[in-house]
């Protein structure tokens, strides 16, 4: 989660939200991001995204199976969908998200029995300062 917050640090260099996203399989780091919406004018730039899209390519292919993401915000329905779809195997998570986390808070999209694949979920890791990277950066904002 450590080097999940130093990624997302490095999305304030560009102003865009502070989450950052790292992914692990054997203890080897295989995909990392860093929010990059702003800086790329993509709605998609999400940690996650950019994160599973390293993995993938590190893999040689969409199945990121056997890996842990750890993200320092609880991921939206668009994240949380691209780990489903990507048969990521664990989420670990910093903040909760409560307005928009569909990992738990609003929905639980990575843990839905209807769909084809469900992650193991921990949530609430180094939550205080995952939590307090985003609010630092709304409230420089204000």
């Amino acid at each position: 989660m450590r080097m999940a917050l130093a990624e997302a640090a490095a999305a304030a260099d560009h102003d865009d939200v502070p989450i950052g996203c790292v992914i692990v399989r054997g203890g080897v780091v295989i995909g990392r991001g860093h929010n990059a919406r702003e800086r790329d004018q993509d709605p998609t730039a999400h940690a996650e995204i950019l994160a599973l899209r390293e993995a993938a390519a590190a893999s040689g292919t969409w199945r990121i199976e056997d890996a842990t993401a750890y993200v320092t915000l609880e991921p939206c329905h668009m994240c949380a969908g691209a780990m489903v779809l990507g048969r990521v195997a664990r989420l670990v998570y910093g903040a909760a998200d409560p307005k928009a986390g569909a990992c738990g808070s609003l929905a639980d999209v990575v843990r839905d029995p209807r769909l084809n694949h469900r992650l193991d979920v921990t949530g609430g890791v180094l939550s205080a300062e995952c939590g307090d990277l985003l609010r630092q950066f709304f409230a420089a904002r204000r």
